[in-house]
């Protein structure tokens, strides 16, 4: 079994990732089992540039082929804004609910045909003879209030389309089969087993 490294300390999202990974060859950690690990800072002005340079830093330091990524959502009425900033979007050290709470009031009085959205995650992965970025997309709807327990960050208040219910209404498994990041995972599967 072959170590990877996700260059995050996000419990949920090593889950998340570590349950869509369970079929390949890998040993998957964090950075949680780094002693001293690389805290890297999020200063790229995109998703793509972020997650290159979380994988690079946790490579450059563990010497374990290394996977991270980069998520943002994207809201069409606020010219695609949180993006880049959505994980800090209501200040430093934001918890999920106050980035929520920050959005449903920059959207407050937007009619529901105009709470057009996207989550966008970019998959980067780095080791000795390979370095790269895969990406995954989900259109859908942002909600007037929070549904659901699960999941984590926006899941909330985030409906994809064909669907009803929220990602945080939704399992972990069904989250699986249709979330932005899965579908950076199934490509990133692809790379992965092809190392």
């Amino acid at each position: 079994m072959t170590p990877l490294l996700l260059a995050t300390n996000n419990k949920h999202k090593v889950e998340e990732i570590r349950h869509f990974l369970s079929g390949l060859p890998y040993v998957v950690r964090s950075l949680a089992d780094i002693p001293n690990g690389p805290v890297t800072v999020e200063d790229a002005p995109t998703l793509e540039g972020n997650a290159l340079k979380k994988a690079r830093e946790a490579f450059a330091e563990s010497g374990m082929l290394s996977m991270a990524d980069d998520t943002g959502l994207e809201v069409q009425a606020l010219g695609m804004r949180p993006g880049v900033y959505s994980a800090r979007y209501a200040g430093e050290g934001a918890t999920y609910h106050d980035n929520c709470v920050k959005l449903l009031e920059e959207l407050q009085g937007v009619p529901e045909e105009k709470r057009r959205a996207q989550f966008r995650t970019v998959i980067a992965i780095v080791g000795r003879e390979f370095e790269g970025t895969v990406e995954g997309k989900v259109e859908g709807m942002i909600l007037t209030a929070l549904r659901g327990e699960q999941g984590f960050g926006y899941d909330p208040l985030f409906v994809p389309d064909g669907h009803s219910r929220s990602y945080a209404e939704m399992t972990i498994g069904e989250k699986n089969t249709l979330s932005h990041r899965a579908r950076a995972l199934e490509k990133a599967v692809t790379i992965l087993s092809s190392l």
